[in-house]
Formats: structure tokens, sequence, C-alpha cells
């Protein structure tokens, strides 16, 4: 096993985990593209809750911006060179209910197609000798550029709903090269622990912290 890396959390405000190490490894079901430590992270209210269920909800696709976290700024975890970026991919609906069912047999489908295909719009950073990946970004957000070194807290973009996603959210994965289908996976941890599944999150505004 990679030697861990602690990283800052990506944004601020109130998140939900899911997919979490510290319940399963791998934590999303596959060493598939060194994802075996990834973790999500979905935007959730002050009430903690995510966009409400409704009978529209359980049989047809959403618009993405009925979730609370769609176009939340998503921050560099880690001081770094950003060494790769996209952001042209659209940001397509959420699935859940009978749509999340239609949605997960397409998934061998995506994930033929390559990380890129799965990760959607997305920012690699590298520093301190790995390399940081933030997945799912909304498109068209991206504030930086390939090249540009970044300081942790600074704005990378704009969590989105794009790639292999059935809500807005934001994936983070660490590896140890920037050749993704070589890569080993990097454990994570985020201020010094790692978030198990179902906690939520709560990161405070600069001016918050004191």
């Amino acid at each position: 096993m990679s030697e861990s890396v602690d990283l800052a959390y990506p944004f601020t405000g109130r998140w939900l985990v899911q997919n979490s190490p510290a319940n399963r490894f791998p934590s999303h079901g596959t060493h598939l593209f060194a994802t075996a430590y990834a973790i999500d992270f979905v935007p959730v209210t002050d009430a903690d809750r995510t966009a409400p269920i409704t009978f529209g909800s359980l049989v047809r696709p959403e618009p993405t911006d009925r979730f609370p976290g769609f176009g939340r700024p998503i921050l560099a975890p880690i001081d770094g060179i950003v060494v790769a970026m996209h952001d042209s991919e659209p940001d397509h609906p959420a699935y859940r209910g009978l749509p999340s069912i239609r949605y997960a047999l397409t998934q061998r489908r995506r994930a033929s197609a390559g990380w890129a295909a799965l990760a959607g719009n997305h920012v690699l950073i590298e520093g301190r000798g790995i390399v940081v990946a933030l997945c799912h970004l909304q498109q068209g957000s991206s504030e930086v550029s390939v090249g540009q070194r970044v300081r942790s807290g600074d704005v990378l973009g704009r969590c989105g709903n794009s790639g292999n996603s059935t809500e807005p959210h934001v994936h983070v994965q660490a590896i140890d090269s920037r050749d993704i289908d070589r890569a080993k996976a990097v454990p994570l941890t985020f201020d010094g622990e790692l978030p198990a599944n179902g906690e939520i999150v709560h990161v405070s505004v600069p001016d918050e912290r004191g």
C-alpha cells in the first residue's frame, strides 16, 4: 500500500460522505483506474438533505439545478501544479429511482470508454509526489489552466454532474503518477481523518474559521 496523503477538504459548507474507503475497500467496488481509495462528497442543505424525493424523481431524470450543491465552488485540496484539466462535458440530468437502475445498466459501456469518460470534467493537481483528481465538475466552470500553480483553497471549478455521476457531487482520488492507466491508488485522509459513509462534513468558510 502506498503511503497516505493528507488533504484539505475541497469545499466549504455541508457535504455527505459516500463511497468512503473507511467502510469498504476498494471504495468504489473496483481497483480499475486507481479508484480503490477514492471518496465521494455530495453537497447537502443546512438540514443535511439533498434534493427532496418526489414521485417524479422516482420515475424520470431530474434537472441538476434541483440539487442544493450544483454549482458550489470546488477548491484545491493541496498546493501544486495543474497537470490536466477538462471542462467541456455537458452536465447530464440526475438519476434516482427507476432512472438510476437504467443508468447503472450502462456502467460497463462508460467504463470501456476509459477514466476520462467516467471522470467527466476534472482537474488533476500534482504536488508532494502525488496527483490528486477532482471529478464531475460543472461544464465550463474551470478557473485554472494546465501549468498553473495553485494553493490549497484556490477555486478550481464548480460542483457538477458530468461523467459517471447520478447526482451532483465531487469525486476525489489520489494516484502515484499522471498516467491513470498505470497509476496506483494512494490512500487519503482529510485534515488528519478519513470520514465514513453517512457522515456530514461541515467546513466553514474562511471568515468563519477565526
